[in-house]
């Protein structure tokens, strides 16, 4: 049986992730995997019994590095919870105009095994999704705003949304705008914690 922790397995999930990522997984053949990590086509199905499940393997590789890029970014704000908010998309932003940026690499997925609901992947691709509104809405609660999951389903549906729009337009000034949005929603939760309990207040915005 295959070791799940041997190097090279990390080897072929490397190679399928460069590729997968960059070509999107229906473009890329596990020969060119195989070959991208130097090693046989045989070795690399004792390691993986088909490609649906190194695709899978390749999202489950992306899953706690994204989650903890974004817990980064909003512990690393300043401010209240809105202006936390807003530096995820900021830096999503900062990161999409990057030449190699091919988009949110869950999402992209997804849609090519759109007829495929039952796919390995697509359920690594849920659960990710899962995970992060699961981690924003506790991140959220913390910093007192109320209705944290709700707020947490709709700052979701803004990330992803700008992402969508995004692979159309090529331009990361949607996801700012998002964001703007989003630290607009976190606001508006503030209305009424804070009349009853003005403590509560986050540092107002400075005007431009």
């Amino acid at each position: 049986m295959p070791d799940t922790q041997s190097p090279t397995r990390k080897r072929i999930i490397d190679a399928a992730t460069r590729l997968f990522y960059a070509e999107g997984i229906g473009r890329v053949s596990v020969d060119a995997i195989a070959e991208k990590a130097g090693l046989t086509k045989r070795t690399l199905y004792y390691h993986f019994k088909s490609k649906d499940d190194l695709i899978a393997a390749y999202l489950d590789g992306r899953d706690q590095p994204n989650l903890q890029q974004m817990a980064g970014w909003f512990d690393a704000a300043q401010g209240g919870a809105d202006r936390k908010v807003e530096a995820i998309f900021s830096n999503l932003a900062r990161v999409a105009r990057h030449p190699k940026w091919k988009g949110c690499g869950f999402l992209r997925t997804a849609a090519e095994l759109a007829s495929m609901p039952g796919h390995p992947a697509v359920k690594v691709g849920s659960r990710h999704k899962s995970n992060f509104e699961t981690w924003l809405a506790g991140a959220l609660s913390g910093q007192g705003v109320e209705e944290p999951r709700t707020v947490a389903r709709e700052i979701v549906l803004l990330i992803d949304g700008s992402f969508s729009i995004m692979l159309i337009h090529r331009n990361p000034d949607y996801v700012e705008a998002a964001g703007q949005a989003a630290a607009t929603l976190v606001r508006a939760r503030y209305q009424t914690a804070t009349s009853r309990n003005p403590e509560l207040a986050m540092p107002s915005r400075p005007r431009a």
